[in-house]
């Protein structure tokens, strides 16, 4: 790792760590999710479509438009709205939590979609680990709330559309540059999730900091995120930029805990550290 690839490493753990704050901070102000979601994505496909046709990274997409399509319901469309209407019930630390279940829920996927893989004593393991963090959370951090157990259902059925994204992407898309197919999900999304928006236009002028978290959320944590998150593989190799999945998570919860105030038990600091294990070990110590 060389001094370049930990400066792009710590801001990729950053810039994808603190997106759960923004979304907070926008659906408390009151503006719907589907129009956040809408938001921040044309704003990054705005941002990355100019990048793009100059690298002439769009050409020979049309074989491919049934694998962008599905990797754009399940990494852009989908979990972009189900994240923001389960902030409405619970706090952005706990999302992030949640949402650090995706490497084991890849690990579990890829035994039934990826051909060669198997469930070795070791995996098996991992995922028990994993997922008991998984009910202690549900099981006492929010049992008996139904709006917070709808809320933490909604991320759970997002962070499981995040783990089919690379499953997608590793058996119809890996051959390509990556941002041609994001860059290219982005705008089918943009498009997709045009009517909920009008539907949902806020019917007056956000606040400032809802505006501001729109604006941070489109530019800093998507656009942005993405142009890190390449150069970090270009930079480190994609098995140490995938090390990412395990910090972000703790950058999140630190900043919702630091900012918004929000309560941290001690289920949900053993839950998160189950979570975090169990990833590592069912996925060998990488992201699949």
């Amino acid at each position: 790792m060389t001094r370049r690839a930990w400066l792009l490493f710590i801001l990729s753990s950053v810039i994808w760590g603190v997106p759960y704050l923004f979304i907070k901070i926008a659906v408390d102000a009151g503006i719907a999710p589907a129009f956040i979601a809408w938001s921040r994505i044309a704003l990054a496909a705005a941002l990355l479509l100019p990048l793009a046709i100059r690298r002439k990274v769009l050409q020979g997409l049309r074989e491919r438009t049934a694998a962008i399509i599905g990797y754009t319901a399940c990494e852009v469309a989908v979990p972009f709205i189900l994240i923001s209407i389960g902030e409405q019930y619970i706090t952005s630390s706990l999302t992030a939590i949640l949402v650090a279940t995706m490497p084991l829920m890849v690990a579990l996927l890829s035994l039934r979609l990826i051909p060669g893989e198997h469930l070795s004593g070791k995996r098996l393991i991992g995922l028990l680990i994993g997922f008991a963090g998984v009910v202690a959370l549900l099981g006492f951090d929010v049992a008996g709330r139904a709006t917070e157990l709808l809320g933490a259902a909604l991320v759970l059925v997002a962070t499981l559309g995040y783990a089919i994204a690379p499953i997608i992407v590793s058996r119809r898309l890996s051959d390509l540059d990556p941002l041609g197919p994001v860059t290219a999900s982005l705008l089918i999304a943009t498009v997709a999730l045009l009517p909920p928006a009008i539907a949902t236009f806020p019917g007056q002028l956000p606040s400032v900091s809802a505006l501001i978290a729109i604006a941070v959320l489109g530019i800093i944590c998507t656009a942005a995120g993405l142009l890190v998150f390449f150069r970090l593989i270009a930079e480190a190799g994609p098995s140490r930029a995938s090390v990412i999945t395990y910090v972000n998570p703790l950058v999140a919860v630190i900043v919702g805990v630091v900012t918004l105030g929000e309560r941290l038990s001690l289920v949900s600091v053993a839950g998160l550290g189950l979570i975090l294990v169990g990833s590592w070990v069912s996925t060998g110590g990488s992201h699949p």
